[in-house]
């Protein structure tokens, strides 16, 4: 069963991307098969696995229109070894084109099924809005990953993001679910991210995942070389933190099938 999850957060800067490139470099490393969907308009996943945006031929915006499909769309990450539907600035323009076409929540869905056999996970990045790229996301995702700062507004803006995926699950998805909690860029001597993360798991349990990322100089410096953390420094706390990650997620996958 291949697993599609969408990793999402309207609110920017929580470490969205940087999740999703460095949770696909360590499914490789853990022998799965991975296709990363970049849903951003700034391709941030697209050049942080490597990949020169200036460059592409056919990008996800193809394949949302219906003018390429997956397998003509997807180029390999030289870098992190998973493969990547990459995005540029044309995706910024998919939202207006899209507005009139059929089953229009359903595009990228649709496209994926025709490659499903050929993947262990896929991750989709979501764009950090509730527009219809997201919705895209979560009407294509078996389950959601929520990266987020221990911060008061975080939660303000958590609550609004599992409205979304509740209204998602009643009209488009009705499979949807929250997969996990993720807590990223954590400074554990800060008190509030202390509080904050003590509230995320007395109100989620255990939809928040044990492992958390900490802030990590790595982790910001390798998307700057087109490398998940793992190639870039693989002995670095950002590495480290996300493999952990990525066998806990492997774990919960393995337990729900059972």
């Amino acid at each position: 069963m291949t697993r599609v999850l969408a990793v999402t957060n309207q609110k920017g800067g929580v470490g969205k991307t940087t999740t999703v490139v460095n949770v696909a470099a360590s499914l490789v490393k853990l022998k799965q098969r991975v296709l990363l969907v970049d849903l951003d308009p700034q391709g941030n996943a697209t050049t942080g696995s490597g990949i020169d945006k200036s460059s592409l031929t056919r990008t996800v915006y193809d394949v949302l229109l219906e003018q390429a499909s997956v397998a003509e769309a997807r180029v390999t990450s030289p870098s992190g070894n998973y493969h990547v539907l990459p995005a540029n600035r044309e995706l910024a323009g998919a939202e207006v084109e899209l507005v009139n076409a059929s089953e229009r929540e359903f595009r990228l869905k649709n496209a994926l099924q025709a490659v499903m056999q050929d993947y262990d996970v896929i991750l989709i990045d979501c764009p950090p809005a509730l527009n219809l790229l997201t919705v895209n996301g979560l009407a294509a995702a078996w389950r959601v990953i929520i990266p987020m700062q221990c911060e008061y507004y975080a939660l303000e803006g958590l609550s609004d993001l599992v409205q979304t995926i509740r209204r998602v699950r009643s009209h488009l998805n009705t499979d949807l679910e929250i997969e996990g909690l993720l807590r990223t860029m954590l400074d554990p001597r800060n008190a509030l991210a202390q509080q904050v993360s003590a509230q995320l798991e007395h109100h989620f349990g255990d939809k928040v995942y044990r492992t958390a990322i900490p802030r990590n100089v790595r982790l910001a410096e390798a998307p700057s070389h087109g490398m998940p953390a793992l190639q870039y420094d693989p002995s670095s706390k950002g590495a480290v933190a996300y493999l952990k990650l990525t066998e806990e997620m492997l774990a919960r996958f393995s337990a729900s099938a059972a």
